[in-house]
C-alpha cells in the first residue's frame, strides 16, 4: 500500500513538473520579439487549461475507450469534435487577449500570439507528444505482460513435461526391480551358489538407478556397461536356455544419453521373449556413427501376434519418454519378422 502511494505521489509530481515545463515553453515562444513579459505570462496561462484539458481527455478517454479498442470511427469522430471545441476556445483566448491586454491594438500583441494557426499547432504539438508517450507506454506494458505470460506458459509446460517424465521413470524402475528381485528369490529358494553374485550385480544396477537416473544425461558408455551387467543377471537366471549376442562399438566418455533409456528395451526382450528350439535368443547391437546412435534389440517369440501385442504395451511408456527427451530427433520401429520381435531405435544428432 505504501509503495502504491509513493508511486502515485511521484506520478503527480512528475506531471506537475511537466506542465510547468510546458508553461515555460509557451512563454518562451509567445514572448519572442517582445520585452513585455506580462503578455506572454497571461497568454501562456490562458492556454494551459485548454492544453491540459484536451490532453487528458484524449489520453484518459478517447485512446483507451476507442483507439485501443479499435473503434476507429468513433475515435476519429470525437477527435474531430474535441479539435473544433479546442480551436474555438483558443480563438476565444486570442480575442480576449486582444480585447483586454493589448488595448485593442494588434501591433501591441506579440507576433507569435497573433498567429492563430501557429498557436493551434503549438497546443496540439504538446497534445500529440503526450498521446504518443501514452501509446508507447501502453505498448511497452502490453509487450511486457505478453512476455511474462509466455514465460509462465513455457514454465508450466516444462513443469508438466518434467512431471510426466518423472512419472514414466517411476513406472519403469519398479518393473525392472521386480523382475530382478524375483530372480534372486528363485535362486535363494534353491540355495544357489550364484545368489551372492546376483545380489552384487543388482547392487551395481541399484546404484545406477538410484543415483544416476535423476541426472538429465549420463555417459553412453556407462549405460552400455549396465546393460552388460543386466544381461549377466539374465544369463544366471536362464542358465543353459539362453543365447545372447551382444555387439557394441567403443564409445567415448563424452557421448551422453538420457539415463535408463536403453536398458528397458533389453529388459523387455527377456521378459516377453519365448524359448524357441529350447533357447531364448536375444541380440543387442549398439553402434555410434557420426553422432547418430543405432540401437537394435531382437528376441525370439513363439506367437508373432501375441508377442507383438505384449511387448508393444511394454514399449508405450518408453516411447512417451523418447517423445519428451528426443522429440523429432529419433525414430523407433517395432515389428515382428517371422519368430523375431525386433526393436530398432535411432537417435539423430546425439551430441546436440
Amino acid at each position: 500500500m505504501d509503495s502504491m502511494k509513493l508511486y502515485k505521489s511521484k506520478s503527480i509530481i512528475l506531471q506537475i513538473l511537466f506542465w510547468l515545463f510546458v508553461w515555460l515553453f509557451f512563454r518562451f515562444f509567445f514572448e519572442y520579439s517582445t520585452n513585455n513579459g506580462v503578455y506572454g505570462f497571461w497568454f501562456s496561462s490562458l492556454l494551459m487549461p485548454i492544453t491540459i484539458g484536451v490532453t487528458y481527455f484524449i489520453i484518459s478517454f478517447l485512446i483507451p475507450k476507442y483507439l485501443l479498442q479499435k473503434k476507429y470511427y468513433y475515435f476519429g469522430l470525437y477527435s474531430l469534435y474535441i479539435f473544433i471545441i479546442s480551436a474555438d476556445l483558443i480563438g476565444v483566448v486570442v480575442i480576449c487577449y486582444f480585447l483586454f491586454l493589448s488595448g485593442l491594438k494588434v501591433s501591441a500583441m506579440p507576433f507569435m500570439s497573433r498567429q492563430f494557426v501557429f498557436v493551434l499547432v503549438l497546443v496540439y504539438l504538446v497534445v500529440g507528444l503526450v498521446s504518443f508517450v501514452k501509446l508507447l507506454n501502453h505498448n511497452f506494458k502490453t509487450a511486457s505482460k505478453n512476455k511474462e505470460l509466455q514465460n509462465k506458459i513455457l514454465e508450466t509446460q516444462l513443469q508438466i513435461k518434467n512431471q510426466e517424465l518423472q512419472y514414466l521413470k517411476k513406472q519403469i524402475h519398479p518393473h525392472f526391480l521386480f523382475n530382478t528381485l524375483n530372480t534372486i528369490y528363485g535362486f535363494a529358494l534353491k540355495q544357489s551358489k550364484d545368489t551372492p553374485d546376483i545380489i552384487l550385480k543388482l547392487s551395481n544396477l541399484l546404484d545406477y538407478i538410484l543415483y544416476q537416473v535423476n541426472k538429465p544425461k549420463v555417459s553412453l558408455k556407462g549405460e552400455i556397461l549396465h546393460i552388460k551387467e543386466y544381461i549377466e543377471l539374465e544369463k544366471i537366471r536362464f542358465q543353459d536356455t539362453l543365447k545372447v549376442y551382444f555387439n557394441s562399438d567403443s564409445v567415448s566418455e563424452n557421448i551422453q544419453v538420457a539415463p535408463m533409456l536403453l536398458i528397458p528395451f533389453v529388459e523387455n526382450a527377456f521378459k516377453h521373449g519365448n524359448l524357441l528350439n529350447g533357447f531364448l535368443t536375444v541380440q543387442v547391437d549398439i553402434c555410434l556413427i557420426d553422432g547418430q546412435l543405432e540401437f537394435l534389440v531382437k528376441n525370439t517369440v513363439l506367437n508373432s501376434e501375441e508377442g507383438e501385442k505384449e511387448q508393444g504395451i511394454g514399449l508405450n511408456n518408453i516411447q512417451k519418454r523418447l517423445d519428451l527427451l528426443y522429440k523429432n530427433n529419433y525414430s523407433l520401429s517395432v515389428e515382428t519378422i517371422e519368430n523375431w520381435f525386433v526393436v530398432n531405435l535411432k537417435i539423430f544428432n546425439l551430441n546436440n
